[in-house]
């Protein structure tokens, strides 16, 4: 019972074991029926079918697009069955063919892609398709492959390891998306948008273009977004993309692990879908939970950018950031902000957060870049930050319960093991959360290394940071 309510706090739900009547199961393997991608029909895919895909060592150099209608009852599931290591099958799209009967849109822009088929024509929008357990890469100029034709084409500089096009209702889980322009991508337009995104438990990582700022390991842009338990690491070396750059309404960023990037998370304007614009879950976004880290020499020294960058300064978010429960950890020698507010249109309700500059002089860290409305209440920071490095446009208003101190008591920093220690500042310092954060976005989990969740131990009172003290439970961990 207690492993079904985490499943249901994280939006995990097991798959049947039975397939509805009539649905199909596809094997690919050495000693299957089908021994290539390329022998499924993915065109012709429905409700209920199920496509394995088995580790094999040397990997499978193939692409493909999935233009099915699933249903809430009946996805359309695409599964890696791992090798016996745990090895995940490998899909590369470097030197990757393509189906002769898969004619889809875009085919430069992906390895896997959802939605945008010529054949057959598309005219439904697809619906609850699930991709779990497969190591997806290569996608990304000089890269080429063989289209449908059978003519060999580079990837574009927009490319990624999986590009849902048009969509709703679509997971991505257990995966690790990696050496592309971009490691997921998800399109929405004025005239439709995708929706009810999950992407839960992936390694996102070594993505990006050479000195390009327009490449991201993640770069969305939905009507209600999730991301959860993941792990997004650098992008590749020399490459100045974002880690987390969205777009989408209804975004909620929630107990997952980012490690550089030129920022860690770039929280914009819906430029492309008045759609997403107009949606009113659009200016309210909740990240919460995470542990964002902010290395040396790692491009931009802003963690978190929220508002728009488009200049179409109408279109940008002015709403508000709700920012709680996350522990951000910098080990820059210079100077760190913590936020950038496009506008004085923006704000930023940050609570119960551990926002920890490791350099030894405290004024490194600056609260905010300069525009924008911050509040701040029951935080743990360096002792000596300052509230901007210049004159602030904005406003960075403490209501002076932050807490401050040389250190915020980690088991071990050395190790990037970030749970508090006995005797942390940070035990029992933290407040309720906000009335817009209840019920749905409570702070219920943790983040477990790596790509996993756990649930947060519940006591009379909140910790500050991602992690909540639990007596005698340094060692278990």
């Amino acid at each position: 019972m207690r492993r079904a309510m985490l499943l249901a706090a994280m939006g995990v739900f097991a798959l049947a074991a039975v397939s509805p009547a009539g649905a199909a199961t596809y094997e690919v393997g050495p000693d299957k029926a089908l021994k290539s991608v390329g022998d499924v029909p993915w065109e012709k895919l429905a409700a209920g079918d199920t496509v394995l895909i088995y580790w094999r060592a040397e990997g499978y150099k193939e692409k493909f697009g999935i233009f099915a209608e699933g249903r809430a009852d009946a996805p359309v599931t695409v599964k890696g069955v791992p090798g016996p290591n745990g090895e995940l099958p490998v899909l590369d799209g470097n030197g990757a063919t393509t189906r002769k009967e898969s004619n889809y849109w875009n085919s430069d822009r992906s390895v896997i892609k959802i939605g945008g088929t010529n054949t057959p024509p598309e005219n439904p929008m697809p619906t609850y398709i699930v991709i779990e357990n497969l190591d997806v890469r290569g996608a990304r100029p000089p890269y080429t492959f063989t289209t449908f034709k059978g003519e060999a084409k580079t990837y574009g500089a927009s490319a990624s390891a999986i590009h849902v096009e048009r969509g709703e209702h679509i997971t991505v889980r257990n995966c690790r998306l990696h050496d592309s322009a971009n490691g997921f991508f998800v399109s929405s337009t004025d005239s439709a948008a995708s929706k009810d995104i999950l992407v839960e438990g992936n390694y996102i990582y070594d993505n990006g273009l050479d000195k390009s700022v327009y490449q991201h390991n993640n770069y969305t842009a939905a009507i209600g977004i999730t991301f959860q338990f993941n792990r997004f690491g650098p992008l590749r070396e020399g490459c100045s993309g974002n880690n987390l750059k969205d777009r989408s309404a209804g975004l909620v960023v929630r107990y997952n692990w980012l490690e550089g990037g030129n920022r860690q998370l770039d929280l914009v304007d819906g430029e492309d879908s008045r759609l997403i614009r107009e949606d009113p879950a659009y200016r309210a976004t909740f990240v919460y939970g995470n542990i964002l880290i902010e290395p040396e020499n790692a491009g931009n020294s802003q963690i978190a950018h929220y508002g728009g960058d488009s200049r179409n300064t109408p279109n940008y978010r002015k709403g508000t950031l709700y920012f709680y429960n996350n522990t951000v950890v910098s080990t820059r020698t210079d100077r760190t902000t913590l936020f950038r507010l496009s506008t004085n249109d923006e704000s930023c309700d940050a609570r119960n957060n551990i926002l920890y500059a490791a350099a030894a002089d405290g004024k490194t860290l600056s609260l905010i870049d300069g525009a924008g409305r911050l509040t701040m209440t029951h935080n743990w920071l360096k002792s000596g930050y300052v509230k901007c490095f210049e004159t602030p446009e904005g406003e960075a208003a403490d209501d002076g319960t932050s807490v401050t101190g040389a250190a915020p008591g980690f088991v071990d920093e050395a190790r990037q093991d970030f749970r508090l220690a006995r005797g942390s500042p940070c035990i029992d310092a933290g407040t309720a959360l906000a009335a817009a954060a209840l019920p749905a976005n409570n702070v219920v989990m943790e983040y477990e290394k790596h790509r996993k969740g756990g649930a947060r131990p519940a006591d009379m009172k909140l910790d500050i940071g991602a992690y909540e003290f639990v007596a005698g439970a340094e060692s278990r961990r």
